[in-house]
């Protein structure tokens, strides 16, 4: 059956006081809420020409990093992979050949026309190709015993790889112990061994930052490297002699 809800009628005097309080306060609101529509319409009708140029530049800021990633970055990118294919072949000739100076000046300059790493940064800023090309460089450098070149680069190497990342760092080390400035080549070995935690990297540069930090007289510092290679990366090669550097550190350590 259909049912209906009878109207209620105010009896009161109270009641009805009651409601025209309520319906004051409603209209009230509903009034705001009129007054504050007409003035935004009326500010967008004064006001739409600089609205439409703001849109139009969100929208043009838009499509144009859109059509930047599109139509130069990707080119670009591919462009400088082409590019650097000659020169990685250098590099990795020299990492596993012979002639090993000669070719890693090859990789830096670039030979037989083709570009090397420095043209590789120069031309192509900003890409990841022209990235990972600092890295080549700094390792370059380093094996070619220009260590101030070798820091340079190799600090303008960024990345976020499992390995290469570490490696950078490590390889920065590296050059400040040539340079006979074992503090800052502790920092840099220190700092390798927190970028990653992995099988390859990270007890290599246990090692050598406890070798340095043995040197500089940090024995408890170096005896807590060692023993973190012995403990946690049982397997690694320099786990291999690591107990004669535990004996040396502990020693040490007492004195």
């Amino acid at each position: 059956m259909a049912t209906y809800k009878k109207k209620y009628k105010a009896n009161t005097k109270v009641e009805k006081e009651q409601n025209i309080e309520e319906g004051s306060t409603t209209a009230e609101v509903f009034n705001t809420l009129d007054e504050t529509a007409s003035k935004t319409e009326a500010f967008v009708e004064k006001n739409q020409k600089y609205i439409f140029i703001i849109i139009g530049v969100v929208a043009l800021v838009v499509l144009g990093s859109l059509g930047y990633k599109e139509y130069i970055a990707k080119p670009k990118q591919t462009a400088a992979m082409n590019d650097m294919f000659q020169a990685q072949k250098y590099f990795n000739d020299a990492v596993n050949g012979t002639a090993k100076d000669s070719l890693y000046n090859l990789a830096l300059t670039g030979g037989e026309g083709k570009f090397g790493m420095l043209d590789i940064i120069e031309e192509y800023s900003g890409t990841p190709s022209a990235n990972l090309a600092s890295y080549y460089a700094g390792t370059a450098y380093l094996r070619l015993k220009d260590y101030k070149n070798a820091i340079e680069h190799l600090n303008n190497f960024k990345s976020d790889d499992e390995i290469l990342a570490p490696l950078a760092k490590g390889n920065i080390g590296d050059a400040f112990v040539q340079l006979n400035q074992p503090e800052d080549a502790l920092d840099y070995y220190e700092e390798a061994v927190k970028m990653r935690y992995n099988e390859y990297t990270t007890p290599m540069y246990l090692y050598k930052a406890g070798a340095i930090a043995l040197d500089l007289g940090h024995a408890d510092k170096a005896l807590g490297y060692f023993k973190r290679i012995k403990e946690d990366y049982p397997n690694a090669t320099e786990a291999s002699t690591v107990d004669v550097f535990i004996g040396k550190a502990q020693v040490l350590a007492s004195k």
